[in-house]
């Protein structure tokens, strides 16, 4: 008969090889990562999944985990199983609790762990195999991870960059939302949260936190960006800055032209259905009138807008544009009074238009702090992640400085 095992509880392995298996619950999928004394894989090549079935000592055979712990490399000192929902949007607390279990080569079950208590988490470490001098060891874990993906990666140092000898990955940030994503968007979000860490570290500002505003252009100019689904993109590319550096992960977003509309926060769990249902160019959509947001563009009650929302906590607005701005001498009156404001302004130009103003925003005079930067690129779908934040994020921790010298924020 198995012996059941309670969280924490650990039991000998006597058998040269084992199988490891989960069942019951929601649909999940099995993997397992050779970890050191450290706690962190030794490369890439330690993370034992779907599309990299083999390691030392381990193989991934269908919806089992077999090991032999003889041949497994003497720097390993763990091998955790983990378990990850297969479906988007499920979690391991929708369903019965799943159960792991040890096995011999045979089918003689060893070990049963009753994985109890779960809620919102996605993925969990279920079981760990591990060394104490010449004995192997199992111990029952059950530990969750309710950021799903990005807290796995981060936690045991497997990269999924094309950098194969790069293994060390920033302390990214998980919020709440991810959980619901599936695996592959899980994925992508991890891979840009890690590249806007990266920007931040270099910059010497991991671990701030600020407001993220979005304001995106909605002017008639605007129609191929918007149709061609260039704007959906932005928005979800935008999502990952958010959560390392919101309180909450959100996005604070705002559409304009002649006026603006101030439109629901973006959420991470939410972002895809929030750009289908409010980027728009025309009509009534959810209580908006677009039509009356206007055509054309005048940058000016948008700022102000803007502006009448900032509090003592640093901001960051992140300012969407294909040009045009009209009122230059406005603008930069404006752009003088924001600058005792704790606020820094971001301007992004979309396409090959004149971009006047903002162009001379850097050598702007009369501002206590350089409160504003801008970059124009012609194809944003052409710049990779890496470069985009970058390019966003690249004087932001600039002015967080001289913003603190100068007494705006504390």
């Amino acid at each position: 008969m198995a012996a059941a095992l309670v969280k924490g509880q650990n039991a000998s392995l006597d058998s040269a090889e084992v199988v490891l298996s989960v069942r019951g619950g929601v649909a999940a999928d099995l993997s397992a990562l050779l970890v050191t004394e450290a706690g962190k894989v030794r490369s890439d090549a330690d993370f034992v999944f779907f599309n990299q079935p083999q390691a030392p000592g381990v193989r991934l055979n269908g919806g089992t985990l077999e090991v032999s712990p003889g041949s497994v490399p003497a720097e390993i000192a763990q091998i955790r199983a983990v378990i990850t929902v297969a479906a988007e949007g499920d979690t391991f607390g929708s369903a019965a609790s799943p159960v792991a279990a040890v096995a011999d080569r045979a089918g003689t079950v060893l070990h049963e762990y009753v994985i109890d208590g779960l809620g919102r988490e996605s993925v969990v470490i279920a079981l760990e195999l591990y060394r104490r001098g010449e004995q192997w060891k199992v111990r029952a874990v059950g530990q969750g991870y309710a950021g799903g993906f990005a807290d796995l990666v981060t936690d045991h140092g497997v990269s999924v960059d094309d950098e194969p000898d790069v293994i060390a990955v920033p302390e990214v940030r998980s919020v709440p939302g991810e959980a619901a994503l599936s695996f592959e968007k899980r994925q992508k979000l991890d891979m840009r949260k890690r590249e806007v860490a990266k920007v931040l570290i270099d910059k010497s500002a991991f671990g701030v936190r600020a407001r993220v505003v979005l304001v995106i252009d909605k002017t008639g100019s605007m129609q191929k960006m918007y149709n061609g689904g260039t704007v959906h993109r932005v928005v979800e590319r935008m999502i990952p800055v958010a959560t390392q550096l919101d309180d909450d992960g959100t996005l604070e977003a705002y559409l304009y032209a002649l006026t603006y509309a101030k439109l629901p926060d973006i959420t991470v769990a939410g972002g895809e259905q929030w750009a289908q249902t409010y980027l728009h160019l025309k009509g009534t959509h959810q209580g908006i009138d677009y039509d009356g947001i206007g055509g054309r563009n005048d940058e000016l009650p948008i700022m102000r807008a803007v502006i009448d929302t900032l509090t003592a906590e640093p901001t960051l607005v992140l300012f969407f544009t294909d040009g045009g701005f009209a009122k230059k001498r406005e603008i930069a009156a404006l752009m003088r009074e924001a600058a005792h404001l704790p606020a820094f302004w971001q301007f992004i130009g979309l396409g090959r238009a004149n971009f006047g103003v903002l162009r001379t925003l850097d050598e702007l005079d009369g501002r206590v702090v350089d409160n504003a930067g801008f970059f124009a690129v012609e194809d944003i779908d052409q710049i990779d992640d890496a470069e985009l934040y970058r390019l966003l994020l690249g004087e932001f921790p600039d002015w967080l400085g001289a913003a603190r010298a100068a007494g705006i924020i504390s």
